[in-house]
């Protein structure tokens, strides 16, 4: 993986980085230069019950793992909400929780949604990535061991970094843009995947693309259609009893890491309605969190740092 200089990152981006030094949390603004297509007028995010909207200031909070002896691997995790709303704390601090028992260290991802619209919430996953890979060596984490975990919506975005990592939208000029984008890995719980046929989340299309979306985004946004041999490997959750997202988006996005030979893992359960996180008492669909740390040791990244 090629990386750029260190002198390159000096300035504004090393001041916005403070490692912390505990596995308490830390909150490091996303774009420390500025906002890309600022719209300064929203007014002030709103905060309800764990839940965030009318992001306006992108952020990474992070979280160290909760053992002495991280492994090196993080994972940013995007929180669903339809591109309307971010479900932080079931969707968000509660993954990151979890992970950090696993050595992991975690950046919680706040994105802008249906107040910019596309391109902004690829913008600023993609710019996640570049920056915690920038910066890996102040977190103890290695540049080949970055993963993008999202539920829902934040499955939709997560993919898209999975698919769309070398995309010219994804890129404002910055320095930053140098450094590689494309996640190692993907986890996608309940994904959002597709923008088009009887499989799709009308309101997260909606919400992202607007009432009345040209072809051309409907396509590009339709991540099953984006799939190379390129997009990282990937462990995709879902259920039979998601009346919300249609289980189809899992399958349709499997197909397409098949077709790819992309290396993919896929667990459909019987149970567990949408937004389930890690909730007890859904049958063997709260196990979840058992398979996906089997996934991740099968694949190395819970293997100690060399």
């Amino acid at each position: 993986m090629k990386l750029v200089a260190g002198t390159l990152l000096a300035g504004a981006v090393d001041a916005a980085f403070a490692a912390p030094q505990t596995p308490a949390t830390a909150t490091i603004p996303l774009w420390p230069e500025g906002v890309p297509d600022a719209k300064p007028g929203l007014g002030p995010e709103h905060v309800d019950d764990g839940r965030v909207s009318n992001v306006s200031e992108p952020t990474l909070t992070v979280y160290g793992p909760a053992v002495d002896r991280p492994n090196g691997t993080a994972v940013i995790i995007c929180p669903g909400g339809g591109y309307v709303r971010l479900s932080t704390a079931r969707e968000g601090e509660q993954y990151a929780a979890w992970l950090g028992t696993l050595g992991i260290t975690s950046f919680v991802l706040k994105y802008r949604m249906q107040e910019f619209g596309h391109p902004a919430p690829l913008r600023d996953v993609l710019r996640a990535v570049r920056l915690v890979r920038a910066q890996a060596a102040r977190y103890h984490i290695r540049p080949d061991r970055i993963g993008v975990m999202g539920s829902s919506a934040g499955g939709h975005l997560a993919a898209s970094a999975g698919t769309l990592y070398d995309h010219p939208l994804g890129r404002t000029g910055a320095d930053l843009d140098k450094i590689s984008a494309r996640p190692d890995f993907l986890v996608l719980m309940y994904p959002v995947i597709t923008m088009d046929g009887p499989a799709v989340h009308a309101g997260s299309r909606k919400a992202l693309l607007g009432a009345n979306p040209s072809a051309a985004d409907v396509r590009l946004m339709s991540v099953e259609q984006q799939v190379t041999a390129a997009t990282p490997p990937t462990l995709l959750i879902h259920t039979q009893e998601d009346q919300t997202v249609p289980v189809e988006n899992s399958i349709l996005f499997y197909q397409a890491l098949t077709r790819a030979k992309v290396p993919a893992e896929m667990y459909l359960f019987e149970h567990g309605s949408h937004g389930m996180g890690m909730r007890a008492g859904l049958g063997t669909a709260s196990a979840w969190p058992k398979r996906a740390e089997e996934w991740l040791r099968a694949r190395g990244l819970l293997d100690p740092a060399r």
